[in-house]
């Protein structure tokens, strides 16, 4: 276990590395090892940062981050976890389009890691590229899930039963990457984070997404409208123009029922199939 206080005395040289809705990365160095260190200020009245700590450290295995350790200290909570490299937003960024090879070893990768979860019995919540990074030095081809403050269970570990399907009171996760039952603020359940999959894999392609940009007065009124340009829009015209296996995706991933098992071997076989009629192979290039 690490000290988290250790890292806190030499706090100033820290490197910001990354910041969001919930808190602040920074790049830290203890006896000549890179660490990321997240912290969440007990003012912003989120308390996610535990829970998060909980849920990777239950989750443990390939694509997930490792822990080294979660405390306190003065206003924040801290957690302490392996470096990674750049996020897939900071990556799309600088090129504004990924190519469809990439895309589809992203896509392989993607449903490698949401079965890894979905089988431990939790769901993310909260899919989009930001969520997504590269690890680094040797494993820089492996990509990392994090950001699991928004996480949970979604079925009990011992019976397998998913808990009920009930409508919430406000969208978990984010309005241009969430399903639209999300938004239409309903319970989650695998399927959801499997659409939301959709939408990131579309915008690399893509660009941008038909929602985004739209003329709005309110928070509320962006759900509303995201929701209504999502419901609009086919999984054909979110889709022309790239191979047919990424709308099979999309409209695989919108047609699943609340409880149902996705077939994660025929959504992986989906980006093999990419890459064949590409005449690539899954290399990680």
């Amino acid at each position: 276990t690490i000290s988290v206080s250790a890292f806190l005395l030499n706090r100033s040289s820290n490197l910001l590395v990354g910041e969001g809705s919930f808190g602040k990365v920074y790049k830290a160095e203890y006896k000549g090892e890179y660490f990321a260190l997240k912290f969440e200020s007990h003012s912003e009245g989120q308390n996610l940062l535990e829970s998060e700590a909980t849920i990777m450290s239950y989750l443990k295995g390939p694509n997930i981050p490792l822990i080294k350790s979660f405390g306190f200290s003065g206003e924040y909570n801290i957690l302490v976890m392996q470096l990674l490299g750049s996020s897939l937003e900071d990556l799309f960024n600088k090129r504004e389009k990924f190519s469809i090879k990439t895309t589809a070893m992203l896509g392989y990768q993607m449903m490698c890691v949401l079965q890894y979860i979905h089988d431990k019995h939790i769901i993310h919540r909260d899919i989009k590229p930001d969520n997504y990074v590269m690890g680094i030095n040797d494993m820089n081809a492996v990509l990392y899930l994090l950001d699991f403050g928004l996480a949970k269970k979604y079925r009990s570990s011992k019976t397998l039963v998913q808990y009920p399907y009930i409508k919430k009171k406000k969208l978990t996760g984010t309005a241009r990457y969430a399903s639209i039952h999300a938004l239409e603020e309903m319970e989650q359940s695998r399927r959801d984070d499997l659409e939301s999959t959709g939408y990131v894999l579309m915008y690399f392609l893509r660009g941008n997404l038909p929602w985004q940009g739209l003329k709005i007065r309110s928070k509320e009124d962006r759900y509303k409208k995201i929701l209504e340009k999502k419901k609009e829009t086919s999984t054909q015209d979110l889709c022309k123009d790239f191979p047919h296996e990424f709308f099979e995706y999309v409209d695989y991933s919108r047609k699943l029922e609340y409880e149902e098992n996705p077939d994660y071997d025929f959504l992986r076989k989906r980006f093999l199939d990419v890459l064949k009629g590409l005449k690539e192979e899954l290399d990680y290039i």
